[in-house]
């Protein structure tokens, strides 16, 4: 039994990362540390709470002395780091926060792997030679595109929120101990991700619960903004061939190639709302425009022919039929 720490799964991909790889491999135990902030929710783990090969500890990835023990306690061979801070619109209102877990956090994590995995820079000690630290990014560190073009792994960093800066600098972090001190390493960089158990703050979610509340349903500026957007378990089928068959020191960008505008998801969730759950008036009367939010990158979209060529990635999802199974979970959330 190998026992691995994953960062973060109470939150949204970490908490459907976690089952599906429980499911999948039989051999590894799962040390869940996450700090339980207003964005994780252990009832979204509630089916493998407990899975004899699941741990769950309540702590901070900044802690180190907690660190230290839990690689010494649980002889932790793997690291699968999803614990972040997301919400740009909090990185504006509230910037040192995101500094202090995205990179604070990161550097404490990597470096406490470091130590207890190596001997010295670029010699594993003999027990631990096939260690990975595998690092949960996002697209937003390349900053915004034109009309046309794709994010590649070569793409420059361009990050124009706190929160896409501090995941660009946990981004550096990461990439400066595989080549320093030889960590063998892994980086991967994800579109948009939607699906069961996103919180309720993030714009699918927050269309579908004004929706049935009757609520307006707010959209930032004209809806223009272009996003990439990938069904959660498509992202975690990435992230297990990353961490398992990934080369060490590279970058892998996971990408559902579905692009779409804010104003296309509004309308295509309350024209599904309309259907299975209709209302006196179309739900699309809730629409609302407000003022954008600064900063706002007017389009992301990745190219992700890398993981697709070199590690046999594919989404199974297209946006439309993702979409119907994240409103049937959403639905049966809400009890409607």
């Amino acid at each position: 039994m190998k026992s691995i720490l994953v960062t973060g799964c109470a939150g949204f991909i970490g908490s459907n990362f976690v089952p599906y790889f429980l499911d999948k491999y039989k051999d590894y135990k799962i040390i869940n540390l996450d700090l339980l902030t207003y964005a994780g929710d252990l009832v979204n783990l509630k089916e493998i709470k407990n899975h004899p090969n699941y741990i769950f500890i309540h702590g901070d990835i900044s802690d180190r002395g907690l660190i230290e023990d839990l690689f010494e306690d649980h002889d932790i061979r793997g690291v699968i780091h999803f614990a972040a801070e997301s919400h740009v619109d909090n990185s504006i209102k509230n910037p040192g926060v995101f500094i202090e877990t995205n990179v604070t956090g990161t550097y404490t994590l990597i470096d406490v792997a470091k130590n207890y995995w190596m001997e010295k820079p670029f010699t594993y000690k003999e027990k631990y030679q096939d260690c990975r630290f595998h690092h949960i990014s996002t697209d937003e560190v390349y900053g915004t595109l034109g009309e046309t073009g794709l994010f590649t792994e070569s793409t420059p960093y361009a990050p124009n929120s706190p929160y896409s800066a501090s995941k660009a600098s946990s981004d550096m972090i990461v990439r400066s101990y595989h080549h320093t001190f030889g960590l063998n390493t892994v980086i991967t960089n994800c579109s948009n991700n939607y699906g069961p158990k996103q919180h309720d703050e993030k714009l699918i979610p927050t269309i579908i619960k004004n929706a049935l509340k009757g609520n307006s349903i707010p959209i930032y500026g004209d809806g223009k903004n272009i996003r990439d957007w990938l069904y959660v378990l498509d992202h975690c089928i990435g992230i297990d061939l990353a961490y398992h068959d990934g080369i060490a020191g590279e970058t892998y960008n996971i990408g559902g190639r579905n692009e779409r505008d804010n104003l296309y998801i509004v309308n295509k969730i309350c024209e599904i709302l309309d259907n299975v759950k209709p209302s006196e008036k179309s739900y699309k009367e809730l629409i609302t425009f407000v003022e954008d939010r600064a900063g706002h990158d007017r389009r992301y979209a990745i190219d992700a022919t890398k993981i697709e060529k070199e590690l046999g990635w594919k989404a199974d999802e297209n946006f439309e039929s993702g979409i119907l199974k994240t409103i049937e979970w959403y639905l049966e959330k809400y009890s409607i």
